[in-house]
């Protein structure tokens, strides 16, 4: 039961509004962590269990967290200044110890069952290439639906109560619908407690307002899902499933179609998810904002995929550039090597854990940590390159926010993007690397309009369709990026023409959807991740 799919868009969803409406105030969060299991265990079945599990251990060692603090505080009350300092070292070193363990602990579950046979397959190799007495056997695995979003969501919820940013939840069944809150369970955003558990629990009646806002989210990201993504799906499954049949514009044209796909797909489901949660007067974070409008490879990741970009921020870069080993380098920098070296220095080491993390993340693929890789020497080179890249626009006296310079900066930023999908969607590093190369080969632009690209799957009324839905969410996109509001401006004109766009997105998700006879079901790519 996917998101894009019927039975939870017409089913389970109005069927658990209905019942949660029903419902007393105080009890309505239980109705919803009702349904949440419910669904994960349709998706999942008895592998709900690592789930149960990592609330459990998250919820304890919450509390744990807490009751140290609560222990610190008391022994702190007659203690003197002296004394004050060791037992906040005393207790220091105990929560880190607690929280070691907690992290690692669900790491090592995710880590296990994800990259296990990665491990297990490149070891053996190195071993039997170095004549070393050294072998894994590939295990069968099966990885549980979003144990990569909820794993990270409990990683930060247990570094927030040890920093002492939130206290522990108490009930532990409200731990458990912080985790596994239906909507975001398989693709996210990655939510920090802080940012839903108060309207989770509120219970807030449901209002024509959120339902009007919800439904029509919803219906546009079924629209950017049906109509565009799932089309697009078929060329590029054509052309990576047999990229040594093509060359030239064909391999570029595949790089582009499944950047729009991946977008269309990944950002309509969270129209659909952050729709889902309006119903219910939950307002979600953003998880999208208008990433192709970004003029470097850092802004395009601050755009793309936002809650993952913020919980590595959150947890990993800001740790490692703040930690104390850190701080001494750039001491050390600063007195031997000059401001620019320690900066770029610093820089590198807390940004290379964060994208070889971003890689991993992804996938247990060689192809994926090179796809890390490539954005973390993109954007270290872009912190290298900007003293000597202002000067120069100084003295050739262009402006940033000149017209020309945008369009110049924003084409830069689609070829590193369209280039980064290639090898992250190629079928392992050196297919990545083989299509690059080809793509080179005998590259004739009339390709695109000549007829040649009709050959992959899709008609010419495919095509129209998928670029009528690239034009509407290229304008909704460019409304939104100059600070405007679909919803707003839909409210402040007449209602009869309000419910023509409904019913107009409405027929358009229902005419225009990728259906029919021999049609394939596509599932929803980050659900994998």
């Amino acid at each position: 039961m996917a998101y894009h799919a019927a039975l939870y868009v017409f089913v389970f969803l109005p069927m658990c509004a209905v019942v949660y409406q029903a419902a007393p105030q105080r009890q309505r969060w239980k109705i919803l962590l009702g349904f949440s299991w419910l669904f994960f265990f349709v998706i999942s079945g008895k592998l709900i269990l690592y789930l149960i599990g990592t609330t459990l251990l998250t919820h304890y060692t919450g509390i744990w967290l807490t009751l140290l603090k609560m222990q610190e505080k008391t022994e702190r009350e007659h203690a003197d200044r002296t004394e004050k300092r060791e037992i906040k070292r005393k207790y220091q070193k105990k929560g880190r110890s607690v929280l070691a363990l907690g992290v690692i602990f669900l790491l090592a579950v995710l880590g296990y069952l994800k990259y296990y046979n990665f491990f297990a397959e490149n070891v053996s190799v190195v071993a039997e290439r170095l004549a070393l007495p050294l072998s894994f056997e590939a295990k069968s695995l099966i990885l549980p639906i979003g144990i990569s979003f909820y794993t990270l969501q409990a990683v930060g919820y247990m570094a927030d109560v040890y920093w002492g940013k939130i206290r522990a939840e108490e009930n532990l069944f409200r731990t458990a619908l912080f985790l596994s809150f239906f909507p975001q369970i398989m693709e996210g955003p990655i939510c920090r407690y802080t940012d839903t558990a108060e309207q989770l629990f509120a219970g807030t009646s449901l209002k024509y307002e959120n339902l009007s806002d919800g439904c029509v989210r919803i219906f546009w990201g079924l629209l950017k899902k049906k109509v565009v993504a799932d089309r697009l799906s078929v060329p590029v499954a054509a052309v990576f499933g047999h990229y040594g049949d093509y060359h030239g514009a064909v391999i570029a044209a595949a790089a582009v179609a499944y950047t729009v796909q991946l977008y269309m797909e990944f950002s309509g489901c969270m129209d659909i998810v952050i729709g889902s949660g309006k119903i219910f007067g939950i307002c979600l974070p953003e998880n999208f904002r208008q990433p192709f409008c970004a003029r470097s490879a850092a802004e395009f990741w601050r755009r793309w995929h936002i809650s993952l970009g913020t919980w590595f921020k959150t947890y990993i870069f800001y740790p490692v550039s703040m930690s104390g080993v850190v701080k001494k380098l750039s001491q050390f920098g600063k007195k031997h090597g000059g401001k620019y070296v320690t900066q770029l220095g610093v820089s590198a080491i807390a940004l290379f854990p964060v994208w070889l993390c971003n890689g991993l993340w992804h996938g247990a693929r060689w192809s994926y940590i090179f796809y890390g890789m490539y954005y973390f020497t993109l954007i270290l080179l872009g912190i290298a390159v900007k003293p000597g890249r202002d000067r120069i626009l100084k003295i050739c006296h262009i402006r940033e926010d000149a017209l020309y310079w945008r369009i110049i900066q924003t084409g830069k930023t689609w070829v590193i993007i369209f280039t980064g999908e290639l090898f992250f969607r190629a079928d392992g590093l050196r297919a990545g690397i083989a299509m690059f190369r080809s793509m080179f080969d005998g590259f004739e632009i009339r390709q695109f309009w000549d007829g040649t690209l009709l050959n992959l799957g899709l008609g010419r009324a495919d095509f129209a369709a998928v670029a009528a839905g690239c034009i509407a969410v290229a304008v909704v996109g460019h409304l939104r990026e100059h600070g405007g509001t679909v919803n707003g401006r839909l409210g402040q004109v007449p209602t009869p023409v309000r419910w023509c766009v409904y019913y107009a997105l409405i027929f358009a998700v229902l005419i225009l959807g990728a259906y029919g006879d021999g049609y394939q079901a596509v599932d929803l790519i980050y659900a994998g991740f």
